[in-house]
């Protein structure tokens, strides 16, 4: 826990803990974090709050922590707490930034301007070279490339990265398993080239294998670290479409590589530039767009947000009976409530520490299946 010299070590210890324990996320974390000052009180308010939820509440067992920190550093790798002067600053503008990181290797990459290259797992052989030269020539221009070790168009943009490195270039690898887990196995000489020429980036604590829930985890990470998103290669509804709504979310740029209309895998990228993304041809593109890139997008890609049919009426409720199982916007439940934010954060809270409450994208929530 070096990254923590600013605190105690029984309040770093206390918030991996915290996180840690039942049916706290970032949103909650953060709320618990802010509304105790520390991590230690939030824990030994945590089982009165569960209970005004209407559930009994045990935080995370302390051997088990115990145990993570030990297999976080035999693996060569630490903690960052999102208020270490290192957590990177464009991560830290999302709405829901992670609290805690895991790393392996330089750090220093986290500051230096950064650009996520994604794209289709079972990409077409050029765009795999595409990937791989257009990383190659950012990194050699002094840009971090940031990918999610997947197969395909991520793994060319790491390899090209790593091939070319220089003036303060390289790689970030982010994972959705645990720092100690390689995903896909055939990659696990290239995530150990990552960690060790680059830096390596897990959410999920040590030993976690990489669920299907965790990818959507991961992917806000690689976008929240980067002033702009290439897409290279991707189908209709993919993930990578997906990974290009964060960034529109944050104001940072959205870029795809045009491709035929007659291969489905490049009517995404169509889509995208069809839809407000920039259309870049060249590494040249990419760094001319994002030079000096200050927030101010000159992308006008958005992706509208789902619609949903909340199932609540106009009468003044308790917050419990106001939701159902169709997810709402927080601001929905604070306006028909007539409660202060503050009321009703704490109320959806309480509920999800019972785990009652479930929550959604773009700050929504329902009842829990």
């Amino acid at each position: 826990m070096s990254d923590a010299a600013a605190l105690t070590r029984d309040e770093a210890f206390a918030r991996i803990r915290l996180l840690r324990s039942p049916n706290i996320g970032p949103v909650s974390y953060t709320q618990l974090f802010r509304r105790f000052g520390t991590a230690s009180a939030a824990l030994d308010a945590l089982p009165d709050l569960a209970a005004r939820g209407g559930a009994p509440y045990r935080p995370a067992a302390i051997e088990r922590i115990e145990a993570e920190v030990a297999a976080v550093r035999s693996n060569g790798a630490r903690y960052l707490f999102h208020d270490s002067p290192d957590y990177p600053a464009l991560l830290a503008t999302l709405e829901s930034p992670p609290p805690i990181l895991t790393l392996r290797g330089d750090s220093a990459l986290l500051s230096r301007p950064s650009v996520a290259v994604v794209g289709a797992r079972n990409a077409s052989a050029a765009a795999v070279k595409l990937s791989r030269d257009f990383a190659t020539a950012l990194a050699g221009r002094g840009y971090v490339v940031v990918s999610g070790l997947a197969r395909g168009i991520d793994s060319a943009a790491h390899r090209g990265a790593i091939a070319g490195m220089a003036d303060g270039g390289g790689t970030i690898g982010v994972i959705a398993s645990g720092i100690d887990i390689t995903y896909p196995p055939e990659n696990a000489e290239l995530q150990e080239q990552v960690a060790s020429q680059g830096l390596l980036i897990a959410e999920m604590p040590p030993g976690t294998e990489p669920l299907a829930r965790h990818f959507p985890h991961r992917n806000r990470i690689i976008a929240g670290l980067a002033s702009g998103t290439l897409v290279v290669e991707a189908a209709p509804r993919s993930g990578s479409l997906i990974t290009a709504r964060l960034p529109a979310e944050s104001g940072r740029e959205v870029m795809a590589i045009p491709g035929s209309p007659l291969d489905s895998r490049s009517q995404g990228c169509n889509q995208l530039i069809r839809e407000g993304a920039i259309l870049v041809q060249s590494p040249d593109d990419v760094i001319e767009l994002l030079a000096g890139f200050e927030g101010q997008a000159r992308s006008t890609f958005r992706e509208p947000p789902e619609s949903y049919s909340p199932d609540i009426t106009d009468e003044p409720a308790d917050i419990a009976g106001l939701l159902g199982l169709a997810p709402v916007a927080v601001d929905e439940i604070i306006r028909q409530s007539g409660a202060s934010a503050g009321a009703v954060q704490m109320a959806l809270l309480e509920l999800e520490l019972a785990g009652r409450l479930q929550r959604h994208a773009a700050g929504r929530v329902s009842l829990s299946a």
